[in-house]
Formats: structure tokens, sequence, C-alpha cells
């Protein structure tokens, strides 16, 4: 039986923490429960999944589909789009199988690239490797989440870019059934002898999915500011998520000079940082830009930005002296004046 490989390749950068890395869980999950009713599908689909933060893993070689299990997707600083195409075209040439004289190989290999942001590292001798090598012999699917993704480079990847507008829980759900409707009809036809179909995008906008086209516009930058800190307690790291908010006159655009209010914050694992780039963001943002400050998920402090002289923050919960989690320096905090802000340094999304 000649397989149908199907990989995901998704963003698992900072700015998907909270909500939307929870929906993109379920979503995959959503997905493979759909297929699993599906007998052709049963017999074709391979699935693979890889995700990209500041660095780039196959987190689920290619596998059938009944014996595949959604992974738990991890979360790092950064969006590595160019290595992470690298190692798709990587995954390709060790797991399709080609045809030779001897046998018949799978059938083009399908990718849905799932992103909400921008690059963070260089992606234009990925893009040409890609476009010379490889776009003649696969269907790839590029999927932004929200306002901020660059679908100008997108474009350089393929023609069908499409987008889920709020990239919210509901879109998300509806791209999961599109994409197992789409799957399994490509299945089904295999499966009947036919040659196979190609991913349609003809029904995309019937769920809410539309087709993104050369005029629209760049993405705004800057819709969502992220911070890591430790708790000073456990020393166990933390995720501070802040949105742009809106600003009069800017017709319901952001300012990257304006405010961001909180999200909220998010306790991370130590793997945060095995997925996040090595080189750091060298932007900051001031404190007088943001809007609230949140306990710390861990031990409850009132506070999850007290800034050490190495640059960190940390949570505290009031004035006194403290050790810092990351460099172990003492630090003395005094009661907050209301004074002038201060500079942090901001993730890189």
């Amino acid at each position: 039986m000649r397989r149908l490989p199907i990989f995901f390749v998704l963003d698992v950068s900072e700015s998907m923490a909270g909500e939307p890395h929870a929906q993109l869980q379920r979503a995959m999950e959503s997905i493979v429960e759909q297929l699993r009713q599906d007998p052709s599908a049963l017999e074709t689909v391979h699935i693979s999944v890889i995700a990209f933060a500041g660095q780039v893993g196959t987190v689920v070689p290619m596998v059938d589909l009944m014996s595949f299990y959604p992974p738990r997707l991890p979360l790092g600083g950064g969006t590595a789009l160019g290595e992470a195409l690298d190692e798709l075209m990587t995954r390709i040439e060790v797991d399709v199988k080609k045809t030779t004289p001897n046998q018949r190989g799978d059938w083009e290999p399908v990718i849905y690239l799932l992103t909400d942001g921008r690059p963070t590292d260089r992606t234009d001798a990925a893009i040409k490797r890609w476009r010379q090598h490889y776009a003649s012999r696969a269907h790839l699917i590029a999927v932004t989440l929200g306002g901020a993704a660059d679908t100008q480079v997108l474009k350089q990847l393929t023609d069908d870019v499409v987008s889920l507008d709020n990239g919210t829980g509901e879109d998300l759900s509806r791209f999961a059934r599109w994409v197992s409707a789409s799957v399994a009809a490509q299945s089904q036809a295999l499966d009947v002898g036919k040659n196979a179909p190609g991913i349609s995008l003809s029904k995309a906008s019937d769920v809410g999915i539309s087709l993104v086209k050369d005029s629209d516009a760049a993405p705004i930058d800057d819709q969502v500011v992220v911070f890591t800190g430790r708790c000073h307690r456990h020393k166990k790291p933390y995720l501070l998520k802040y949105n742009a908010v809106p600003m009069p006159g800017n017709f319901g655009a952001s300012d990257a000079q304006g405010i961001y209010g909180l999200e909220g914050v998010y306790p991370l694992g130590e793997e945060y940082f095995e997925w996040s780039s090595e080189s750091s963001s060298k932007a900051s943002v001031s404190s007088d830009q943001l809007e609230g400050v949140p306990p710390c998920p861990h031990c409850g402090a009132v506070t999850t930005f007290a800034l050490c002289s190495c640059g960190k923050l940390m949570c505290c919960n009031g004035p006194g002296q403290q050790t810092c989690p990351w460099c172990d320096a003492n630090v003395a905090f005094g009661q907050g004046s209301g004074g002038a802000g201060f500079d942090v340094g901001r993730g890189q999304g």
C-alpha cells in the first residue's frame, strides 16, 4: 500500500504561550481522532510532526495513523522558520519513499505549516532550496494564526497561504475539521485507484479560513511581547505575556511605542530553554508601557516583575533582601515609589 505522508510543521514560539498553545494541542488531537474514523485514511495516512521555536526538532517521526499519538508540544523563544524548513526537507528525504524500478514510492507528501509570527532566523537559503528541489514534489499549505505572521515570506514558499484571522479556539477547531476532511478525501481517492487529487482549498472559506492574496498588507509588528522570569523561592521559570492595546487614532492598529495589556503568566519547564534560540533579543520595552503585573505562578509572590542587576526578572514579595534565582546575587528591593519606569529585555516571540 502506497503511503500518504502528512507533515505538520508547528510554530511553538513563546508568542503562542497560553490558550493558543493549548488550542493547537487540541487541534492536533482532533485531527487524528477524526481521521481514524475513515477506513481509507487508516490504510494510507502516515504523520510526522516537526516543532520549531528558537530550536527545531522532529517530535514525532513518520508513523502510521493508528500508531500516531499527538505529542506534548514544547514551547520556546524564537521563530526559526529557516531551520524548520531545513528539517522538513531532511525528513522528506529520509521518510518519504521514492519510486524505483522495483517499487512504487509514496504519494506526494502534504505539509501543513502553522505560524503566528515573523522568522527570527535567516530564511533565504532554505526558501531557495525548497523552491528548487521540493516545491514541485510536495504540497505545502501555510496557515497563519492571528495578524502578525509574515505572509510575504510564506508567499515565497507557496501560493497556498491561508489565514485564521484571530487564531481562536473556534478557528483552530474549524481548521482541524477542514484538514481532516481534506486528507480523508485525498486518501479515499487514492484508495479507489485515482491519481492523487491534491488538497483543495476551495472549501476552506466555508469554515472561516481565508486565502491570503499577494496584495494583502504586511503584518503589524509588536503585537505581543513576552518576558521570562524565575521564582525566587523555587527557581522555576515562568513566562509573562502581554498583548498590544490598540490606541485611538491608529485605526485599530497597535503602536510599537504603545501600551501592552497583560494576558497572563504561565509556568514553564526547563525544556523551554532547550527550545529557545541561543542568541538573545536586544529589543526592550519600558515598564511604563505595560499594564498589569500578576503574582508568581509557583509561589504566589505578589509580583513577577522585579528586576535584578543581571537584567533578569524574578518574583518578589515586597521590600527586603532576596537572592536572584538567575545569578545568585543578593538583591535589596525597596518600596515602590511609582517613579520612572525601567527598560526590560523582551523575548523574541
